[in-house]
């Protein structure tokens, strides 16, 4: 089943859905910045776009283009500012 989650007053949207490997999402923002928190351990792949990342514990910005990723533990924060529509896939666990 799927479930369609919308956050920041509907400027990121993302589709939750299930894999072999475990829970996932597919989703886009428009352009912004953004906070999220986690539950469980993501990582996050830049599917189409570019994401400006401020990492947990990090003082510097680092750019993640289509295809690249990084990973965020459970019960931490994370910045994303996003200049152009970003497409997302986050696997979780």
């Amino acid at each position: 089943m799927l479930d369609v989650n919308e956050y920041f007053n509907g400027h990121v949207k993302s589709i939750a859905f299930q894999t072999p490997a475990g829970p996932a999402t597919m989703g886009v923002m428009t352009p912004g910045e953004y906070e999220f928190a986690t539950s469980q351990d993501e990582e996050m792949t830049v599917v189409s776009g570019v994401m400006k990342v401020l990492l947990p514990a990090q003082s510097d910005w680092k750019l993640f283009h289509a295809g690249e990723s990084f990973n965020v533990s459970a019960n931490n924060s994370f910045e994303v500012k996003v200049a152009g529509d970003t497409a997302y896939l986050c696997t979780y666990g």
